[in-house]
Order: C-alpha cells, then sequence, then structure tokens
C-alpha cells in the first residue's frame, strides 16, 4: 500500500496542558488504522488538527509525500481528509437531506435549492452506503442510532474524500448497524480511501483494523499489527499498568430489602407492563437491541417521559413522581446516554456541574453558597473519579468526552441518592476508566445503593450485573442471574419479541400500599 497520510513531530498545547508532544504516525492507502489511548491522551486532539479544528504548535503534515497546511475544516475537505465526531453536530429542526448538503445544496439557475434534486442525490447516498432512511424525516425526530448513521451517511457525501477519520462511530449504533458500517468501511478501503478509526472497543478493533497505534498522556508510545498483539498488550500500553476485564461479579446479595420496585409500568408509545425490583447492594443490568425500551424505562421512572399505567416504590414506600425533580427529592438519580444534552451545563465549570443536583446542600437560609465546602467536594470527586482537568474552573465543554461523563457521575455521587440508574455509563470511555468506573459502582453497591445499568454492550452487563433484565419491544422477555447468563442466552431474549407495542393512554392507577405488593422479583 502507498503512504497516503504522514504525521511528523505534531505538539499541541492549551493554557495548562500539553495536549501533545511530538507525536508521529502514517497511514497508507486502503488502510483502516486503529488509533486507541486513554481519554485525554490526544486522540481528539490530533484528530482535530488533522480536520483543520485546530492547529499544531510545531510538526507538519504530508499528504501524497507533499507538505500541506490544514487551517480550517474547509480546506480539510478540500484535501479530502473528513471526519465523523464522537458527538453529534447536526441541525434537529432540519430533513436528513439538508443535513447532509447544508451549505453544499443543489441549486437551480445557480440561485434557487432544488428539492427535488436534493432528495435523489440523498436517495442515492443513502443507498449506496446501505442506510435505510427517509431523507425528508427531520433529524430531531430519529434515534441517536438514525442520527450516527446521517453522521458516516454527511463524510461520505463530500466526492474527494481520500481520508475518513471516524471517532467512536459505532457508540450508539446496534450489531446489525455495525455490521453495515464495517461493511462500508471495508468497501471504502478496497477503493484505496484511508480510515482513522478511533475505538475503545478492542472487539470492534479486531474485526476491523489492520494496524494500531497507540497513545498514552499526549505521546505516540507504539504502532502494531492487529494479528501481531493482543488485547492486554494494547491495554498495557494505554494505561501504563495492568488491567484486569474478565472479572464477573459474585452472588446478588442476599438483603432482601428493595431500593426500588417497579410494577406495570406502561407508556403510551412503547413499554407494556414493565415490572423488576432492585435489591439494596444490588448492579441490576438491562440489555437489548436499539429500541427495545431500556431508556424509555429509566425516563418514565424518573418522569422526564408520561407513563400510562403503573407504580414506583422506592425503600418500599410507594412514590408519585411526575417530574425529574421528583426523583431526585426521593433519592433517584440518573444519568443519561446523552450527557452533553441531558447531564451538562456545557459552559459552566467542572465545579458547577459536579455541585448541580446537590447546590441546595450547600446554601444556607439567606440564599448564600457555602463556596469554599462545595469546592472541597468536587476536588474530592474529581480526585475519585481521576477527572482529567487543568482546575474544577475549567469549563465542562474543554474537557474529553470520557471526563465529561465523569463530571456526570460525580454530580450524582455528590448527591449522595439511594438509586442510581447509569444509562450508558461507559459510552466514549476508555478501558481504563472503564475499570475504574467498574470498580466505583461496584463499591457504591457495597455501600448498599441500589443500581440499574443500562449497556449496549452485553460484555460490560455480563461484567457488572448481579442479575440481567433483558427487553424487547418495550417489554421484558426474562430476567437471568449472572451465573446462568452468557451472550447467546442474553441475545435469544433480546430477539424474543415479535410486533410492535401500542398502547392505548389511560390514567395511571393510584400507588399501593407497600404490603401489596406484586411478585414481580
Amino acid at each position: 500500500m502507498s503512504r497516503l497520510l504522514e504525521v511528523t513531530s505534531i505538539s499541541k498545547s492549551f493554557p495548562g496542558v500539553q495536549a501533545l508532544a511530538d507525536v508521529s504516525f502514517r497511514l497508507d492507502a486502503g488502510e483502516v488504522l486503529a488509533l486507541v489511548g486513554e481519554n485525554g491522551a490526544g486522540k481528539s486532539t490530533l484528530m482535530k488538527i488533522l480536520s483543520g479544528g485546530y492547529t499544531a504548535d510545531a510538526g507538519a503534515i504530508l499528504l501524497d509525500g507533499r507538505p500541506v497546511m490544514i487551517n480550517s475544516p474547509r480546506a480539510a475537505q478540500h484535501l479530502g481528509i473528513s471526519i465523523i465526531h464522537q458527538e453529534m453536530n447536526l441541525m434537529p429542526h432540519l430533513t436528513v437531506a439538508q443535513n447532509l448538503y447544508i451549505g453544499r445544496e443543489p441549486r437551480t439557475a445557480g440561485i434557487f435549492t432544488s428539492e427535488r434534486r436534493l432528495i435523489t442525490e440523498t436517495d442515492r447516498l443513502l443507498h449506496r452506503t446501505g442506510i435505510m432512511l427517509d431523507p425528508r424525516a427531520p433529524v430531531g425526530s430519529l434515534t441517536v442510532a438514525q442520527q450516527q448513521m446521517v453522521e458516516i451517511a454527511k463524510a461520505m457525501s463530500f466526492p474527494a474524500t481520500r481520508v475518513l477519520i471516524m471517532d467512536e462511530p459505532t457508540s450508539a449504533l446496534s450489531e446489525a448497524e455495525t455490521d453495515v458500517l464495517f461493511g462500508l468501511i471495508r468497501t471504502l478501503a478496497d477503493s484505496g480511501v484511508g480510515i482513522i478509526y478511533i475505538s475503545h472497543r478492542m472487539e470492534e478493533l479486531r474485526r476491523i483494523a489492520d494496524r494500531v497505534t497507540i497513545l498514552r498522556d499526549g505521546r505516540h508510545v507504539a504502532d502494531h499489527r492487529m494479528d501481531e498483539v493482543d488485547d492486554s498488550m494494547i491495554i498495557s500500553e494505554m494505561v501504563g499498568r495492568t488491567i484486569t476485564t474478565a472479572v464477573r461479579p459474585a452472588s446478588a446479595p442476599a438483603a432482601e430489602e428493595y431500593g426500588l420496585e417497579v410494577i406495570g409500568l406502561s407508556t403510551p408509545r412503547l413499554l407494556r407492563d414493565v415490572s423488576f425490583a432492585v435489591r439494596r447492594g444490588e448492579i441490576l443490568g438491562f440489555a437489548g437491541l436499539v429500541g427495545a425500551g431500556r431508556t424509555e424505562t429509566a425516563r418514565a421512572i424518573i418522569g422526564a417521559d408520561r407513563h400510562s399505567g403503573g407504580r414506583v416504590l422506592v425503600g418500599g414506600r410507594p412514590v408519585r413522581i411526575n417530574h425529574p425533580a421528583d426523583a431526585v427529592r426521593h433519592g433517584i438519580g440518573y444519568l443519561s446516554e446523552d450527557r452533553k444534552r441531558y447531564g451538562l451545563m456545557l459552559e459552566r465549570t467542572v465545579n458547577s456541574n459536579v455541585l448541580l443536583a446537590s447546590l441546595r446542600d450547600y446554601t444556607n437560609a439567606l440564599g448564600f453558597v457555602a463556596a469554599g465546602r462545595g469546592r472541597r467536594t468536587s476536588r474530592r470527586y474529581v480526585d475519585l473519579l481521576r477527572i482529567k482537568t487543568p482546575s474544577i474552573d475549567t469549563a465542562a465543554l474543554n474537557l474529553s468526552g470520557g471526563n465529561q461523563q465523569k463530571i456526570v457521575i460525580a454530580k450524582w455521587l455528590a448527591r449522595d441518592c439511594d438509586v442510581l440508574i447509569f444509562d450508558e455509563p461507559t459510552r466514549g470511555i476508555d478501558v481504563g476508566a472503564k475499570e475504574e468506573i467498574y470498580g466505583l459502582l461496584n463499591e457504591l453497591a457495597d455501600q448498599g445503593k441500589s443500581i440499574i445499568v443500562i449497556s449496549s454492550e452485553l460484555p460490560e452487563v455480563l461484567r457488572l450485573s448481579h442479575r440481567i433484565v433483558v427487553m424487547a419491544g418495550g417489554r421484558i422477555t426474562g430476567i437471568l442471574d449472572n451465573a446462568d447468563a452468557d451472550s447467546e442466552s442474553i441475545m435469544a431474549l433480546a430477539t424474543k419479541f415479535h410486533g410492535p407495542t401500542t398502547i392505548e393512554a389511560v390514567e395511571p392507577e393510584p400507588a399501593e400500599p407497600a404490603q401489596q405488593k406484586e411478585d414481580h422479583r
């Protein structure tokens, strides 16, 4: 394969942070190069330099052996370099077609947008990429997985693309959608496109990558052919220490006291008679395919989505939750799968975000905030979760995606909720940080917290959960003890449902007294 892209001695610093130091790597035409490293290792900074978002302080970029200057995203696109960001950059009020060709719409007489040609070109592109979407659908009406597919199609809409950068492209995709993506990647590579693939999922890298380049603390550590190195070696070079990744939890706690009980929960659009309970000290995993109803269950529990029937009990007492504030008041914390939309105030500091859910605990009767005590709390959780930030006064938007996720976790730890619902808690987080969060969740369970973990990664569900709830089509299709669960048994339940659920809206039933609990455990 011919040398397509070469990066030599790239360095980049920000106030108080050396993001990259003398980093070099190469990409050949037709190659899929995996780029791995912990959060904060410099992967995203390096890719922003290649795609024109940042300018390097030192070093050179060569394309086809010739030095090039990339000082804007438009310059990168002109050179044939496209990027799919980890965080989506779409306009929800516009259609799929309008998002794909924004600023490049086909025009009649060079003045008026040709809607017919726009739809035709979008149809052609979606057909070529194997993405089944309606070009006229508003992006805001799509699921997270569908929006990710729009991002992929948008990157492929530039006909001159020679280098394609993918930053965690499968984080919101189902296995079927991931297969479609991998087929597309192989087609592109066979046509000579060089692909830089950033992911923390080792099983994905095994399937798709030819080589792997490893970064640690902003420096280049190693290059390997994927067929010449095992996962443990890659992980060790990423984090600088040995990580144990195959541990599964012991038996579920014997405690008979339940922190959270859900009885017959239904919603007008999807959920039907969802019932389960979480013991104190237990981690209950939720598995299922995209659209199974896992996130919808969590949102209905906390009052973010209206429910049409069912009851919720906390600590054995029936509670009425019509709004997320009610959930917080009853000791339920929820970490959303979409941290930027629902979990963070990006313009505010790390300190402000950590204290967001517990600010009243630091406010006196006159409305004055005990700033010193709050800052001590923030620093404690920043240290505990190893959040990489210059200070607690740094804006959350300046941190990597994984560190932003840790801030949201810190927010709920500071609130000291008895029931914690984690929706995709390690999405976009590297393997070293994952193990830290796994350890933290186990510690919280040991403290008697009731924990729900929703995850699209079966190894993660098996790694964490004492019991596993499997959903399909808005229903629970089975609940497995960890000792009885494996990937095959979970997938069998996840594909058990046939046909959509339609539920007539009814008024929620009044909560039963605690002693009249149904057998839903």
